[in-house]
């Protein structure tokens, strides 16, 4: 079987609130971390909300990295979707949970897109 892709969820708890709440640190940390592990960005979108949370999602060549953020909660829900061969998303996911200060980093790993390759000629 082959996959065309892997999704990793991301539950960041006890991260520090105050980065949580910090549009341009979010979306700084996001590139950084983009761009570290080989990820090409292509677009992006970043919004604060009143009185406090981001929202963002940068889309890469690869698929995308997105995030949610309640400071009030200390929580962040972050996606990292990757079709390519050359971005490293496990590595993405660790960057970004230490980039937000997070103390309790849960990582779930889907497959997705599982193809059954035929036998040609069988």
């Amino acid at each position: 079987m082959e996959v065309l892709g892997s999704h990793l969820l991301l539950e960041l708890k006890d991260c520090n609130p105050d980065l949580l709440n910090d549009l341009s640190y979010i979306r700084k940390a996001m590139i950084e971390t983009a761009e570290d592990v080989g990820a090409t960005i292509i677009g992006e979108s970043f919004h604060h909300f009143s009185p406090q949370g981001v929202t963002g999602i940068l889309a890469i060549a690869e698929s995308h990295i997105s995030i949610h953020t309640w400071p009030e909660h200390g929580y962040a829900a972050a996606d990292i979707f990757s079709c390519g061969s050359s971005f490293r998303p496990m590595e993405a996911a660790t960057k970004l949970a230490e980039a937000l200060e997070c103390r309790n980093p849960e990582i779930q790993e889907i497959q997705r897109g599982l193809v059954v390759q035929e036998a040609v000629g069988l």
